[in-house]
């Protein structure tokens, strides 16, 4: 399966373009942001669990990282509401279920080998917010190939000074706008290495999810 697998074209998928499919367990869908492969795949989904729906025990060889977006996600190793940021590495493996329902948005097989980090950051604690270059900033991840955080922008804020050298970004909260287009929450919008397109928050302002430098020189998987 290939769902926007060429990495040096621009992708953008709004809230009315998602299209939920079944996993294969009852009570789980997702949407398919991007993804090469079948079940064990390189991926970018938001998924959703019903109340009281669960995953089956699994592996994850090429780690998994994990925004909640609604609810309450838990696994093993602990139960984490709307606003929490996970990052598995290589190798973990838990058994995932939600009691209330749950939407997260998920990243499976993007992590480097050597990754041996597991993070966890509440980020509705506001002792993980920081003034930075002007706008509010929660540093979630960093790493000599990618840095990620989530921006709080004011109304007409650029997320980027200046061209990103790659870069991708889910709209938490508010709405921005790239090329005349209005993205919404949960939009999501992943930039090429090299692609000048500037995106900025609308008059409300905006909550994004951000990740930069992770494409960079990346081609085509195959």
């Amino acid at each position: 399966m290939r769902i926007h697998a060429d990495f040096s074209c621009r992708a953008i998928v709004t809230p009315d373009q998602h299209q939920w499919v079944p996993s294969p367990m009852a009570g789980v869908e997702r949407v398919m942001l991007d993804r090469v492969g079948e079940e064990k795949a390189r991926a970018t989904s938001i998924v959703r669990y019903a109340p009281d729906s669960h995953f089956a025990r699994h592996l994850h060889p090429g780690g998994e990282e994990i925004f909640v977006l609604s609810g309450t996600f838990s696994d093993e190793h602990g139960h984490y509401p709307a606003g929490w940021y996970l990052r598995n590495p290589p190798g973990s493996s838990h058994q995932p279920f939600s009691v209330p329902g749950a939407t997260i948005f998920v990243k499976l097989w993007q992590m480097q080998p050597s990754d041996s980090h597991t993070v966890r950051v509440d980020t509705n604690d506001p002792a993980a917010w920081k003034h930075q270059e002007g706008r509010e900033v929660c540093p979630l991840f960093s790493s000599d190939i990618e840095q990620v955080c989530l921006q709080r922008l004011g109304p007409g804020q650029n997320v980027f000074a200046e061209s990103a050298n790659s870069a991708e970004l889910l709209v938490l909260d508010g709405s921005v706008a790239m090329a005349g287009q209005t993205c919404a929450p949960r939009s999501w919008i992943r930039l090429p290495e090299g692609d000048p397109s500037k995106i900025a928050a609308n008059a409300q302002g905006a909550t994004v999810y951000l990740k930069t430098g992770h494409l960079v020189r990346m081609t085509e998987t195959a």
